[in-house]
Order: structure tokens, then C-alpha cells, then sequence
């Protein structure tokens, strides 16, 4: 057996791996929710996120002072160490789970806390130089936290499906050039049909990606809108005035993202509506894709004779 240390908390004493960087709550989580197997730091951007979100966070809060600098550029640091996942095995709670997110939110916390008092020359544990509610969680709560964290994931993730398609359709493209003057015979139900170009084939598939692109590009934009600064079912309950305001200007400088608060952080606290949007629209161009490579198996298949 390795060595331990011992967390109070308000529910009772927890012991917790001496080397680990995560605490209590992710403990009791480890044992509340082992369902999948899989640890959520297998989906590295459900860490990576959420540490930019604290990050943006503790930012703010040192703006309008409420942390102390030395504090605030510890916990940054830290989070700096989960985006450079150097803290990947600090992680292990499923990615299903009760409480919307809770454990996830707390499992991050934790870990930042115990980074951030590594930085600070402390050992893990002593949560009165660094603590995990009080100062990495500050002026947040799992509602907006995780909400935002999510959106900020597909935004990330985003980008190489943005990048991949629209490579594929250049290729295309190419090839609808290429083979411009090769006819062939379409099929329809397996059965020879009319002739066509294999470059006009070529030319609808490249046609029908470069769609999607555009269809993906105009629903991601809903990702924009965050309930950071909504807190509690997007009330906003124990924050400053202008924290909404610095905490999502602050994140949207670390990201490079324009984020925008929403009009009505109560709704945008609950509404799942463009995840429902987003789904479909990926589940169609999958759909699409899946045609494109059908019709590429069949052309193949022969006959082999020369062309029309």
C-alpha cells in the first residue's frame, strides 16, 4: 500500500493517494459514479476547457479583488499545467456521472488548488493557503462553469472540423477537373442508368461537403453565447456586478474567441437546444460522408471495361 493523507471535509475524513493532486470530492466521486470505465481525461478537451474557463475566472477576480495576485498566479499556473496535460492522471472520475457536471467541476478544482500550492512552495492538502471552493471556484458555480467549458469544447473542436472538410472537398474538386471528359455509366437500384462525367459525380460530392462547411460554420456560432457570471441557474448569486462582464472579456482574450453574454443566463443556464442543433446537423454531414464513400465502393466494383 502507498502512502496517504487525510482531507477533512464537511462531510467526514477522507484519505486520499499521498502523490495525487485531486481530494476529497473526487474520491467520493471515484466510488459514486464508476459506471462507463471511462475516466474523463480520456476526453482531454473536458479538462483542458474547463481549466481555461478558471483560468479566465481567477483573472477577474484578481481585477476586482478578490483574490491576491500571488494566488491568482498560482491557480493560473496550474491551469496552465492541465493545458500542457501534465496533470492527465489526476482525472479519474467517469465521464457519466450525477450532479450535471458537479464532479467534473470539483475533480478540476481540486487539482488546480493542489497545483497551484506546489507553485506556491506548500505541500498538497493544506487547503487554508489555496482552497479549491473558496479560491479556485470563486465567484463560479458548476452551472456555468461546466456549461461554458463545454461550448468552449466545441468551438476547439471546431477548428480541424472545419480545416478536414474542406481539404476533402478541394480534393474533390480536383478530381471533378480531372476527370471531366471520363464518362460512365450512374446506377440506379445496382442497375445501369443514364451516363454521367465521373468528374460531375466527383463535382456533386464536392458540392455537398463545401454545404455542410457552411450549415456547421452558421450553428457553431450559437457556441458564442455562455451563462459565465450566471452562477447558480444563472442568477449570478455571489458575484460582483462587473464580474459577468471582466470573466467573459478575459476569456475570450485567453481563447481568441469572441464569446458574448447571454441576453437571458437563466435560459442559457438550461436550454440545450444548439447541442440538439449541432448533433444533427454533424449526424447529416456523417450521413453524406457515408453516402460519398458507398458511391466510391460501388464505382469500384466494376465492370472494368474501357470507357463510354
Amino acid at each position: 500500500m502507498g502512502r496517504t493523507r487525510h482531507e477533512v471535509d464537511s462531510l467526514a475524513e477522507v484519505e486520499i493517494p499521498s502523490e495525487a493532486h485531486y481530494g476529497s470530492q473526487t474520491v467520493r466521486a471515484i466510488g459514486d459514479f464508476w459506471i462507463s470505465g471511462i475516466p474523463i481525461s480520456y476526453l482531454q478537451r473536458l479538462i483542458h476547457t474547463p481549466a481555461m474557463v478558471k483560468t479566465a475566472a481567477v483573472l477577474a477576480n484578481a481585477r476586482l479583488g478578490d483574490i491576491s495576485t500571488s494566488k491568482a498566479s498560482a491557480i493560473a499556473a496550474a491551469c496552465d499545467d492541465i493545458a500542457a496535460c501534465e496533470l492527465r492522471g489526476e482525472f479519474p472520475i467517469d465521464v457519466f456521472q450525477g450532479g450535471a457536471g458537479t464532479s467534473t467541476n470539483m475533480n478540476i478544482s481540486e487539482v488546480i488548488a493542489n497545483g497551484a500550492l506546489e507553485h506556491l512552495r506548500s505541500s498538497r492538502g493544506p487547503y487554508d493557503v489555496v482552497h479549491p471552493i473558496d479560491n479556485v471556484n470563486l465567484s463560479q458555480l458548476t452551472n456555468d462553469v461546466h456549461s461554458t467549458a463545454i461550448r468552449l469544447a466545441i468551438l476547439l473542436a471546431h477548428r480541424p472540423l472545419d480545416r478536414e472538410p474542406r481539404q476533402l472537398a478541394h480534393e474533390l474538386e480536383q478530381k471533378a477537373s480531372q476527370f471531366a471528359n471520363v464518362l460512365k455509366l450512374d446506377r440506379t437500384q445496382l442497375q445501369d442508368g443514364v451516363p454521367v462525367t465521373l468528374g460531375e459525380a466527383f463535382g456533386a460530392s464536392a458540392t455537398t461537403v463545401r454545404k455542410d462547411i457552411v450549415r456547421l460554420k452558421e450553428l457553431v456560432s450559437l457556441f458564442r453565447e455562455v451563462n459565465l457570471g450566471g452562477t447558480a441557474i444563472g442568477i449570478g448569486i455571489n458575484t460582483k456586478p462587473d464580474y459577468a462582464r471582466i470573466v467573459i472579456k478575459k476569456l475570450s482574450k485567453l481563447t481568441q474567441l469572441p464569446f458574448l453574454a447571454a441576453n437571458n443566463l437563466i435560459e442559457t443556464c438550461w436550454d440545450t437546444g444548439s447541442f440538439v442543433l449541432f448533433s444533427g446537423r454533424l449526424k447529416r454531414t456523417a450521413t453524406k460522408l457515408s453516402k460519398i464513400s458507398n458511391d466510391l465502393r460501388l464505382l469500384s466494383s466494376g465492370p472494368h471495361e474501357e470507357p463510354i
